[in-house]
């Protein structure tokens, strides 16, 4: 070990046991000194330490083998993603779709100094514009967003939802699920563009892209493509002028790198995913000389001290969290499923055809444990690759999906979800009364995304149906919380879960800087166990 110096004693004296490391660690809020005591590394958190070569030659100073500055959870992530978007932390509570992150999950994260996105994927128009009212009702301008979802076999609903979100005034949207940019993407993010009086760009409407794949996250990083320039230009939607402004702005400044996560998912792994995004992130940077440095978060899997703290070690400008938040007292969804969601392994997880985007193959990641809901999505996306009309099936298939899928008829089925439609979207029921094939999947769309709807109301009936977003982080999560008092669904909160995995992930930050100083820190038990109610309290508003 490297002696630094020495430090000598005020009112404390090193200690060297397993209690004197744990405290010294987890308390953030002083600087930690590392001396020599007898040959054994000691700890102490008061003190003067002085950085020389030369010893001093008193007795009463022990040599200084290693020290920390004060740190907190706020000291995480990129400072320029904080101030930018008006943050204390680096941390994002994710859209988990059907309003699960509700307007009171958002609130919460906004007033501690995070960004929650409202959960719109899979609702109407006029539930998002009552959520937006409330939340625009109780944060004003304290820092919040909604979620825009691509959605390929409804692109109605997308632009109705851009529509609604320009008119809104929001000004910030989790834009996720995208295969390739649409023109309402490129329309929400140009609305307003201008230069200000110092000639610079100005873009008030925000992306924070979510993707999992490098060429969509070019695209996110890049300008937006002429295409959409011209559609736009067409329709009255922008000026030659925004248009020229737009060739030089990327479609979104920040991206989520997304991995292993529940929903949408290409099951990437962060470790690699992460690195090939900022080495993107450098290039297109680099190419187009943007006014605005471009940023990369992760999310996916993040769900203890050590994930959080590895994302930040790697890079990350901030992390970003979902399925975690789904088993908390604020997530909109029913108490039952939080139990499941409470009680579940990494292993009880596996991938499920995804209802809105059925046809193309998609899936998503879902709770397997306590539910048949991905080998009943299976079977149906089996149904109807196989199949061009449901007259087709086998009898003894179609027996088992009408009665234990559907619960009544095919044609029955399909009356009600034509009735769907026709509000929605009366292109499709053309479509599907001209084409059997289409009808069959509307038809199991229908089961599909009402499977999800069916978890959330916590519908008895149909519990072995729920369909349950998951990923691994939330296994892993029970399993670190196991034994402490977040173990019970009913004390878990969104902000105290946020503050426990970016305090732990402080606690591992400072142990990793000691380590990387050559010092031999002794095995410590407890040292990432979740912190009270009221020393999250006080983390808060340190």
């Amino acid at each position: 070990m490297i002696n630094y110096g020495c430090w000598k004693a005020e009112r404390q004296l090193p200690g060297t046991g397993n209690a004197a490391w744990r405290q010294a660690l987890r308390d953030l809020s002083r600087p930690l000194f590392v001396v020599d005591v007898g040959g054994m590394p000691g700890v102490v958190q008061d003190g003067i330490a002085t950085l020389s070569a030369q010893s001093t030659g008193d007795p009463d100073t022990y040599p200084l083998l290693g020290w920390l500055p004060v740190f907190s959870p706020a000291s995480l992530g990129d400072p320029g993603f904080k101030a930018d978007h008006g943050l204390k932390f680096a941390y994002i509570c994710g859209a988990m779709a059907n309003g699960i992150t509700s307007t009171a999950m958002v609130e919460a994260a906004g007033r501690a100094g995070m960004i929650g996105f409202f959960g719109a994927g899979g609702l109407s128009i006029d539930q998002i514009e009552a959520a937006i009212d409330t939340l625009q009702a109780h944060l004003g301008n304290i820092p919040h967003g909604f979620n825009l979802i691509h959605s390929p076999n409804d692109m109605a609903l997308e632009q109705k939802t851009v529509d609604l979100y320009i008119a809104k005034g929001v000004r910030l949207v989790s834009a996720s699920a995208y295969l390739d940019l649409t023109t309402p993407l490129v329309q929400f993010r140009l609305h307003g563009i201008h230069r200000d009086a110092e000639g610079r760009i100005v873009c008030p409407n925000r992306i924070i892209a979510k993707v999992s794949r490098e060429e969509v996250a070019r695209k996110f990083f890049s300008p937006p493509a002429e295409k959409h320039l011209q559609r736009l230009l067409e329709n009255g939607n922008i000026t030659a002028e925004q248009a020229e402004l737009a060739r030089k702005i990327p479609m979104a400044q920040d991206l989520t790198a997304e991995a292993d996560s529940g929903g949408h998912t290409d099951n990437r792994p962060a470790l690699c995913l992460f690195p090939t995004l900022t080495a993107l992130r450098d290039e297109i940077a680099a190419q187009h000389a943007f006014d605005v440095p471009l940023r990369v978060g992760l999310a996916g899997g993040i769900a203890t001290p050590e994930s959080a703290a590895a994302a930040f070690a790697m890079g990350a400008a901030w992390i970003l969290t979902g399925s975690i938040n789904q088993s908390c007292v604020e997530a909109d969804t029913s108490p039952l499923v939080k139990k499941m969601l409470a009680g579940a392994r990494q292993a009880d997880i596996t991938m499920a055809p995804a209802a809105d985007m059925f046809e193309m193959g998609v899936k998503v990641q879902v709770l397997k444990r306590g539910t048949m809901f991905s080998m009943r999505g299976a079977k149906l996306y089996e149904i109807y690759r196989t199949y061009d009309r449901f007259d087709e099936v086998p009898q003894d298939q179609r027996k088992l999906v009408e009665g234990s899928f559907l619960k009544c008829t095919f044609e029955q089925e399909w009356a009600n979800t034509r009735t769907f439609f026709m509000q929605r979207d009366p292109s499709q029921v053309e479509r599907a009364e001209k084409d059997p094939k289409h009808q069959m999947a509307l038809v199991f769309r229908s089961y599909l995304g009402r499977a999800s709807l069916w978890a959330k109301h916590g519908a008895a009936d149909r519990a072995i149906d729920y369909q349950i977003w998951c990923g691994p982080a939330m296994g892993a999560f029970n399993e670190w919380v196991h034994g402490s008092y977040l173990e019970a669904p009913e004390k878990r909160t969104t902000i105290g879960l946020a503050m426990n995995l970016l305090y732990g992930a402080a606690v591992m930050t400072r142990l990793a800087g000691l380590k990387n100083q050559g010092i031999r820190i002794p095995s410590i038990h407890g040292l990432l166990a979740p912190a009270s109610e009221e020393d999250i309290q006080r983390l808060m508003v340190s």
